[in-house]
């Protein structure tokens, strides 16, 4: 009897054993395929890069409505007060973001510096783009210069025919504000697309995530560092920034 009740218990435990091993796989098998995007956070303890006191955000009408008197009297990120609100404008050749024209002016009137971006479409002509750009935003003197947001190349478009396009949107812009654009994409875009001495010559504005500073070995002006940010009088998460330079200089990059 002793003999069988050995084997019994040594049969459970190595049932218990199987069991809690299939436990844990299955939980690592769904952080892995669905909840990857926060254990990053988690691990990478998405922090406020080191050595930069320049702070901003940047919005459309994803965060809704915002309180902005809310955001002006205690938003801060890493304990620095909110300088500038980057704010969607349009995107492609016929959308207008819902809440621009609302943003737009409550950013100027709680003493925010704010700028104007346009989201490229791989749909549509670029110098349509570039026109309906220029006839939605109204910018004024301490404005920032107007960004263009480019993450995909058209598939069926080559390389080359990209790049004209989105010079044909840059050269139409600046043309009409009289200031060179800032450029926005991702770090791996940029290195893949866009690193030359032809767009190297505008502002850039990197996206790089989890990463304690920015790879890009060139100039750049401005760092969007988490997607995940929080602040008082937005609900829900929303993009945090940095500048790369003083207030002063801020202030230098906007329009006379």
């Amino acid at each position: 009897m002793k003999n069988k009740s050995s084997r019994r218990m040594g049969i459970s435990r190595r049932w218990w054993v199987i069991a809690s091993l299939a436990f844990v796989c299955a939980v690592a098998c769904y952080v892995f395929f669905f909840s990857r995007h926060s254990l990053r956070k988690w691990i990478c303890d998405v922090s406020y890069p080191v050595g930069y006191d320049i702070h901003g955000i940047d919005i459309s009408h994803y965060q809704g409505d915002i309180d902005w008197k809310e955001l002006r009297q205690h938003g801060t990120i890493d304990e620095c007060p909110i300088r500038f609100v980057m704010i969607k404008a349009t995107e492609g050749a016929d959308k207008v973001d819902e809440k621009f024209k609302r943003n737009f002016h409550l950013a100027r009137e709680h003493g925010f510096t704010r700028g104007a971006y346009h989201f490229f479409s791989t749909q549509s002509p670029a110098a349509a783009q570039a026109r309906l750009f220029i006839s939605t935003v109204k910018l004024e003197r301490g404005d920032l210069p107007p960004v263009l947001d480019v993450e995909k190349k058209p598939k069926n478009q080559t390389r080359e025919q990209f790049r004209q396009s989105l010079l044909t949107w840059l050269h139409t812009v600046e043309k009409h504000y009289g200031v060179k654009p800032i450029l926005y994409t991702y770090y791996k875009f940029k290195m893949e697309y866009l690193n030359d001495s032809v767009f190297n010559q505008y502002p850039y504005w990197i996206a790089h995530y989890y990463v304690e500073r920015v790879e890009y070995p060139g100039e750049w002006k401005f760092w969007q560092h988490t997607d995940e940010g929080r602040l008082p009088g937005i609900n829900g998460d929303v993009d945090f920034n940095v500048y790369n330079g003083s207030y002063y200089d801020l202030q230098q990059l906007t329009l006379k």
